[in-house]
This record gives C-alpha cells, structure tokens and sequence, in this order.
C-alpha cells in the first residue's frame, strides 16, 4: 500500500545504506553543479535551449540552434529520455534506473548560463525505471519494477542529489503517477497480469477516490486546472475536483494509451486503436478528451502515426505528425484539422516499439522533428509550419527531448 516518508528519513536511510549520492558544486557555477567534471560556466545573452537524443548504445546533447554536438554520452542499452522540468537537467531512464544529465544551460537571477553537458551524480536506483512525469514544479518518477513513486521539487536537481518524498503503489506493475498542486496523488492500479484503473490519495496518503473499471490502464496528461486524464482500453478515466469520471470509448475496444496535455487546454489529446488482435495497429484516428465537459471527439487524419507523433502547441494546439511525413495542426475545441505541414518523407512504423521512427518534441513555439532514415533533426516554426533549421546527426536518433535553457 501507500508510504510517505519525510525527506529527512528517507535521507538518513539511503545514508545509512550508503546509497546516498551527492554531487559537487564550482564556485564559478552560480546555480550549483552536480558534476565534478564540469568547467566553470560562461554568461550568455539569452536563455539557449538544448536538445537530446538517444541512439543505439548512447545519448547526445545538441545545440537547440545548430545541431552542433556538445556532448557525447556512451550508455549501453535501450535508454529513455525526458525532460526533468527545470529547464536544464534531462531524467534518463537506463537499466541501472533514473540517471540525471545536466544539459549545461539554465538561467539564475535573471542572467544565463550555460556550459558543457555533463553526467551528473545524481541517480535514483531502481529495477525497470518508467513514466517521468513534470506538473506544478516537482518531478514524479514511477518504477515499473518495484512501484515506488518518487517526488521531488525539480529546481532542487540544481544543487545535487534532492529530498524526495516516496509512495509505493498496491502492486508492481507498468504505471504512472502524478502529485497534484494540493498534495493529492493520483496513482494507477495494476499486477503483472492486470492493470484496472487508478486510486487517488490525499496529502497524508488516505485513500479518496478509486475507479476500476478501466483495463489496460496506460499513459496520462494533465490538462487546464489540473484535471488528470488517465488512457484505458474502453476509453479513459478524467479526475478532477476530486472525483474521477469515465468516460467510455464509442467501441467495445476503444484504446486511448497515450496521451498529450496542455496548460492552455481543457482538452487533451490522445491517440485511438480499436483493434484488439493487431500486431500492430496503424491508427488513422485521434481522440480529444473534453475534461471540462467530460465527452470524448474523434478527428479522422487520413493518415497513420505512432506514439511519439502527439506533441501540443504553445498555445495548446494539438500537433500529430503523420506517417504522410507531415506536421498536422488540430484546433481541440472545434476538431478540426486547420494546418498540415508537410517536413519529413512518408515513413512506415516499424513493428518493434523500440525502434527508431520519425519523432516530435515541443520547445516553445519550436517543433524539432527527427528522421532517422535520413539521420537528420528540423526545427519548425508551429504557427507557420516554416522549417527555420535542419542538421544531419553522427548517429542515428531513436527517442528526442529538449530543455529551454
């Protein structure tokens, strides 16, 4: 069931188990680094965003503007990256468990920064590290393997190893969590043989809410006025103020299993797979999901995706990137498409989910878009669907995130 340690506990426990890491700082580096290895940090004139991508046995660090390389980081294995929510750090997700890259850009005191990247010291140990999930200033990690839900404030990334909070889920299983701005968690539910919905647990860890009627549960987004949709095979589960609310596919097997949420909208979207028996399925439909009005739209694209097609625009637009090789701008409130830009050749999904696929990541009012047939990342202006910059990368890029410096 659920835990909640205090962060000086847990602290004194990891110290006493002497898994405590801690990082190092340089007297040149005002924000604190958490790398032993990093040069001192020059001023910049403007906050200078960064990218990064995974290929097979590593992960680099690129210039948001030119492409350039900065940092090459050789990490064997399959390995997931995500942004930690402060501008600066990337949480990767690798067979040892969360592992923490400083990117070497962030803003301090109204002045920039920036430096190489560099590994930090910072981990979180942990069998089948998961979901990394950012809302209301904390980062929430979720372990597959022991289903151990990690808090912390992502600003502490800065000054080394942070406190954490801990809560542990009922079973282990492939889930996700997300701590809202009142102390409430919502937490999914699930084994290795099933997972059936999600419970929600206040800020001293009692039980508020529960919803099981959701099989397959996968994936969530958080929407305007943090209400929390969670994706199921019959459709998706919608908590806010404090009550959850299904709402139910048009079709018996209605799988919405990923998601994309906006601050700027009330409406998430989320992909839609209604064949059960598929080995793959190349779904040509997206869901939006009203949180507002608790109903459910469908947008018929015309064109196949994957999961890492579904990004949301500055202004909340839902951006799907379609095997067409084009940029699709979906207006949620009307559901309709209103821009498609085309920017990459027409590509297939590959079988393996693992594999390298063209690729979407929001930074702003950039979208950086990959194509690994070709080995090459554009930057495209959302609003006008203008590829402002291309590069051609050393390796081939498989996942992609970004930091806004």
């Amino acid at each position: 069931m659920h835990h909640r340690n205090t962060p000086v506990r847990l602290l004194a426990a990891l110290a006493a188990a002497g898994l405590m890491l801690t990082g190092c700082g340089t007297s040149a580096t005002p924000a604190g680094s958490v790398s032993s290895s990093s040069p001192a940090a020059a001023t910049v004139d403007a906050a200078s965003p960064r990218i990064v991508t995974t290929y097979d046995g590593g992960v680099q660090v690129l210039d948001g503007a030119s492409f350039e390389v900065l940092g090459d980081f050789p990490i064997e294995g399959f390995n997931r990256v995500n942004p930690a929510g402060d501008g600066r750090h990337v949480i990767i997700s690798t067979a040892k468990g969360f592992e923490v890259l400083d990117t070497g850009v962030w803003t301090d005191g109204g002045k920039h920064y920036a430096q190489d990247p560099a590994m930090t010291d910072i981990s979180f140990p942990t069998s089948k590290p998961g979901h990394v999930v950012r809302h209301d200033g904390k980062t929430i990690l979720f372990s597959d393997g022991t289903g151990e839900v990690t808090v912390f404030e992502s600003d502490d990334l800065a000054s080394g190893q942070p406190q954490v909070e801990t809560h542990r889920a009922e079973e282990a299983h492939h889930g996700v969590a997300v701590e809202l701005s009142n102390g409430e968690l919502v937490l999914t539910l699930g084994n290795e043989e099933e997972r059936p919905g999600i419970v929600v647990l206040d800020k001293d860890g009692k039980e508020i809410a529960r919803n099981e009627d959701c099989p397959g549960v996968h994936g969530e987004a958080t929407a305007a006025g943090e209400a929390v949709v969670i994706g199921c095979q019959t459709g998706v589960l919608v908590y806010s103020n404090g009550e959850i609310t299904k709402l139910d596919s048009p079709t018996e097997y209605g799988r919405i299993g990923n998601q994309a949420g906006s601050e700027e909208s009330h409406i998430t979207l989320g992909d839609y797979k209604q064949d059960k028996d598929a080995e793959l399925e190349r779904p040509e439909k997206i869901s939006l999901i009203n949180t507002k009005a608790k109903s459910l739209a469908f947008v018929d694209l015309g064109t196949s995706y994957s999961f890492r097609s579904l990004a949301r625009g500055p202004h909340g637009e839902a951006l799907v990137l379609g095997t067409d090789g084009a940029l699709h701008v979906i207006d949620p409130d009307t559901a309709k498409v209103t821009d498609s830009f085309p920017v990459v050749p027409a590509w297939e999904e590959p079988l393996e989910w693992q594999d390298p696929r063209p690729t979407i990541f929001v930074n702003g009012h950039t979208a950086y878009i990959t194509d690994p047939a070709t080995n090459t990342i554009h930057a495209v202006d959302v609003e006008s669907g203008k590829i402002t910059a291309t590069g051609t990368l050393e390796e081939t890029p498989n996942e992609l995130t970004a930091v806004t410096g």
